[in-house]
């Protein structure tokens, strides 16, 4: 009966994934039956667009040459017209000067003879007409206007649709994610001189396998990408895949996109819990700030409850393993509402994070605000007491900044510190190995390692946080570093500045939290949570 129950489970699993590829397949040629009807519309929009582009063209050059032809016309004309007057008036001249001479062979005396024959072949020899070229200095030939168009006409018959790119191929063996950074690789089916540029398309995901058309985000497009390679830089991995197609393109027309391909973008994610912080903090999702006023607003409803509750405020006080607040006040703030997890309280100016860790390895950053007077980052059991303070109980890890008077940097567990010799850095990166036990701290600009704890963790942990005058900025999303990762394969297990404080030397442990102890207090309170 279990076996047949078993085998009709699988067989339902079977045809509810086969039902949502069909659904995700309908959805995807819906898709594409639209898209076929908008891209016809635009393709016959552009192909207009471009013969009117040729049609204005041809107009432009039509007007020009016709315009040409007549300048050349009227240049001849005024050149023979030119010719043609002085021509004429030449000719004149040479009639008169014909008619005065065969006049002249009529003269019987002498001496008037001899007079007008001097006359006539002096005027002959200033004859117009003897210094004329007899030669047009323009022909009516214009042929030399004339345009052959027959390799235009055959070029223009000869017109088609532009060859479209065939789609590439994405390597997804070349495909590289790391440090937040995604390489794409693809190469064309065929090699192919005419393509111009590449347009690449990525989103965002969380369903494996094929990219679906109803998906939660948009494609984001990179355009004029002149090689077969990209690398997508300063990303946050905020899902757990990504998807990835590809385009070639020419002059005219751009190709089909590639198969898409779907890269693992896994990286820890989580939030500030509001719902832990204490409440002189002012918490959003990736920031928290000291605000000691947050929790005057509670003050009117425990004032008269005071007295009547002093013993248990009392009680709770001397369970409490941390040392008074910066500025005491006889207020004593209500936790969080009946039915909500206990807010920290007291002196712990703590948050945890929102999601737990119970397995594999994470990472993230943290960057505090430059005049932060003091701030803890670490990891914690979920069951941190109200009043405990960071690193201050076996339930607690952290690396701890003194800002204030004297400026301190060290590593806290179980109310034992180590000081770290080494300069406290802008941003911090935290490094948690759940399954082999180990916490690491490191300059989130080089990589540098501050300190590593190991130890067994018993239960899931969170991540931790202690402000007090300043505030933090969390940067998650991040993958595990490839420099941490090397780190960790080579450097796993060396004693040092990785070592546990459990190991050590208890003398230094002891010295360091009496110096907290014994430093000056303000109205009361000590200067360090």
């Amino acid at each position: 009966m279990d076996s047949q129950k078993d085998a009709l489970q699988r067989i339902i699993a079977t045809l509810a994934n086969k039902n949502e590829e069909l659904h995700n397949f309908i959805e995807t040629l819906n898709h594409t039956l639209d898209r076929v009807q908008v891209n016809s519309t635009q393709v016959v929009s552009d192909l207009e667009e471009e013969f009117d582009t040729l049609y204005s063209i041809l107009d432009e050059m039509k007007e020009s040459m016709t315009s040409t032809i007549k300048q050349e016309s009227l240049r001849k004309s005024h050149e023979l017209q030119n010719q043609l007057t002085q021509s004429t008036s030449a000719l004149e001249s040479a009639e008169e000067l014909l008619e005065f001479a065969n006049n002249a062979l009529h003269i019987s005396d002498e001496a008037e003879f001899s007079k007008a024959a001097k006359q006539i072949k002096d005027r002959v020899t200033m004859a117009p007409a003897f210094r004329l070229t007899m030669k047009p200095k323009a022909t009516d030939n214009m042929t030399h206007m004339m345009v052959d168009f027959s390799q235009e006409r055959q070029t223009l018959q000869g017109l088609k649709f532009l060859p479209v790119p065939r789609a590439p191929e994405i390597m997804l063996i070349d495909c590289v994610v790391m440090d937040n950074e995604v390489t794409v690789s693809w190469k064309m089916p065929m090699e192919d001189s005419k393509i111009d540029h590449y347009i690449l398309e990525y989103r965002k995901t969380n369903h494996e396998g094929l990219p679906r058309v109803k998906d939660e985000q948009c494609w984001e497009k990179l355009d004029n990408i002149r090689t077969t390679e990209h690398t997508l830089q300063g990303l946050r991995f905020d899902s757990k895949f990504m998807n990835f197609r590809v385009r070639a393109c020419n002059k005219a027309a751009a190709g089909d996109y590639s198969d898409p391909v779907t890269l693992e973008t896994r990286a820890f994610n989580f939030s500030f819990d509001s719902s832990s912080s204490h409440l002189n903090l002012k918490v959003e999702e990736q920031s928290v700030e000291w605000d000691p006023q947050a929790g005057k607003a509670l003050d009117s409803k425990v004032k008269g409850k005071e007295n009547k509750g002093s013993a248990h405020i009392t009680n709770l006080k001397n369970m409490s393993s941390g040392t008074p607040s910066p500025k005491r006040t006889s207020v004593t703030r209500s936790p969080a509402p009946r039915g909500a997890r206990d807010r920290f309280t007291g002196e712990s100016y703590t948050v945890l994070g929102d999601t737990s860790i119970e397995s594999g390895q994470h990472y993230w950053e943290v960057k505090p605000q430059k005049d932060c007077k003091s701030y803890s980052v670490g990891l914690a059991y979920r069951n941190l007491g109200k009043f405990d303070q960071l690193g201050k109980t076996c339930t607690s890890w952290c690396i701890h900044v003194n800002n204030w008077l004297q400026n301190s940097f060290a590593a806290k567990h179980n109310n034992k510190a180590k000081n770290l010799d080494v300069p406290v850095p802008d941003s911090i990166g935290v490094y948690c190995d759940f399954d082999r036990g180990q916490l690491a701290f490191y300059n989130a600009e080089n990589k540098q390692l501050l300190h590593m704890f190991k130890m067994k963790f018993t239960q899931p942990v969170v991540p931790a946080f202690m402000v007090w005058c300043g505030g933090l900025i969390l940067s998650t999303g991040l993958q595990v570093p490839s420099a941490v990762r090397s780190f960790q394969k080579t450097e796993n297990g060396l004693g040092g500045s990785n070592s546990s404080l459990s190991q050590q030397d208890p003398t230094v442990a002891c010295d360091t939290i009496c110096f907290y102890e014994k430093l000056p207090s303000v109205d009361g309170g000590s200067l360090l949570p």
